[in-house]
């Protein structure tokens, strides 16, 4: 794989996954990885280990950020104290659908995203003529999102960052009278935004989710995604459907995961997806 690739996942066992990032390969805990390793001898070559215990270790430092080249964009990717390195590459597998939402569009739709990270999806939604408004709790996630849109050549598109609380800022668009024609979720499980209190997406989601219909377009698409165990591409499915009062069955949901070359597939999430005008 070359210097500035993007990612492909090398081989799942015991309990954790080792993947490329763009050049440097990383042995990370993943609870869904079970059984036996097929390739065991790829796993003494990783440039980056972590252990909930003890942190990260390897021949290559941790402190050093690196460059990955995925969906035409380019992500500078670090490795974290949580064990992330600054990408969810399973979410690449929705990045196709979002571009069909926006693509030939003559005036630039706005789409929000929230608990946006470090900036994939804004930024594949900026290149293809959107104008993004991107929500994110951490102040140095969204100098990370930053970074990516001008490595990525996008600093001059219309996107918007903005430092607040997920349901805070939705609360405030509501009383702007601001509507999206587009609305991106990725909630984590748990959380703490800046001057509102703690987050847990069992009690929180269903009420940001009514508050987010009520700011999108009649004709405007939702997205959401969840890695936490108990959401799955059905419950993903009711929830988007209530918040939309739609039945669960105009909702296309599904998993999200990653597969190896030898087609072994790992689990990691789920998303679950509505549009007026496709599915």
């Amino acid at each position: 794989m070359g210097e500035d690739a993007g990612h492909e996942l090398v081989d799942v066992g015991g309990g954790a996954r080792l993947e490329w990032f763009g050049g440097r390969l990383i042995d990370r805990p993943s609870p869904g990885a079970l059984g036996m390793r097929e390739r065991p001898d790829a796993w003494a070559d990783a440039d980056l280990r972590f252990d909930r215990e003890k942190g990260w270790s390897g021949p290559l430092s941790p402190s050093e950020p690196w460059p990955a080249n995925v969906a035409d964009l380019i992500l500078e990717l670090r490795a974290t104290e949580a064990g992330q390195v600054g990408l969810f590459p399973e979410h690449a597998a929705l990045l196709g659908w979002l571009r069909d939402r926006v693509a030939g569009v003559t005036v630039a739709p706005a789409i929000l995203n929230l608990f946006a990270y470090t900036g994939l999806a804004t930024l594949v939604l900026a290149a293809n003529g959107a104008a993004v408004t991107h929500v994110d709790a951490s102040r140095p996630t969204i100098a990370w999102a930053r970074r990516n849109a001008e490595l990525s050549g996008l600093a001059d598109r219309p996107i918007r960052w903005i430092l607040d609380d997920a349901r805070a800022f939705v609360s405030r668009e509501i009383r702007r009278e601001r509507r999206y024609a587009g609305i991106i979720l990725d909630p984590p499980s748990y959380g703490h935004g800046p001057g509102s209190g703690a987050w847990q997406i069992e009690t929180d989601l269903p009420e940001l989710l009514a508050a987010c219909a009520a700011i999108l377009d009649r004709d405007g698409f939702m997205v959401l995604t969840a890695h936490t165990p108990a959401f799955d591409s059905g419950h993903l499915a009711d929830l988007v459907g209530d918040a939309l009062r739609r039945p669960a069955s105009a909702i296309q949901a599904g998993d999200l995961t990653l597969e190896t070359a030898d087609g072994r597939q790992l689990e990691l999430g789920a998303f679950a997806r509505s549009s007026a005008g496709a599915s």
